[in-house]
């Protein structure tokens, strides 16, 4: 299954503790420094996206945020402004298998990639999530994925993959 990034904005939202600009070099370049790994790395604003780098209103919402990533006006999707130049850890992230939304469509929960670990706050769901798990250890990934997912749609959840 192909991951697609659906720009929620989830991944980056407390990379701001992690990456900080230690300096502008000017001409849209800027040093960046990993805070936990002491890493440095050149960044550059992707030429498609240097007006949509003024816009900082993000900030308010996600003050932790990448100091990269942008909300585009209009379209609610998240962007990143650095995205050609971005760093490994960026650039090796996964984030979902399996995303999960209530009826309304707000975020409850996703599978992470490459596992059977469920992230969420929502107490039905991890209900269902620990009926599903028990003694299902023993059928393959894609099994297992294919009744979890038909449980969690009859209990009235929205399912991407």
């Amino acid at each position: 299954m192909a991951f697609e990034c659906q720009q929620c904005g989830e991944c980056c939202s407390h990379m701001g503790q992690v990456h900080t600009i230690e300096k502008d070099l000017g001409n849209n370049e800027f040093l960046i420094c990993n805070q936990y790994t002491g890493e440095e790395h050149t960044v550059k604003i992707d030429q498609d996206k240097l007006l949509l780098f003024r816009e900082k209103r993000i900030f308010e919402r996600l003050p932790e945020a990448c100091p990269f990533l942008r909300e585009e006006p209009g379209t609610g999707k998240i962007r990143c402004t650095i995205h050609l130049t971005r760093p490994d850890i960026c650039r090796d992230f996964g984030c979902w298998r399996i995303l999960i939304l209530d009826s309304r469509g707000n975020r409850a929960g996703r599978i992470t990639r490459n596992s059977r670990y469920l992230s969420s706050d929502d107490t039905f769901l991890r209900k269902i999530w620990r009926k599903c798990m028990d003694n299902e250890s023993n059928i393959s990934d894609d099994e297992w994925e294919d009744r979890f997912i038909s449980t969690v749609l009859r209990a009235g959840y929205i399912v991407k993959r």
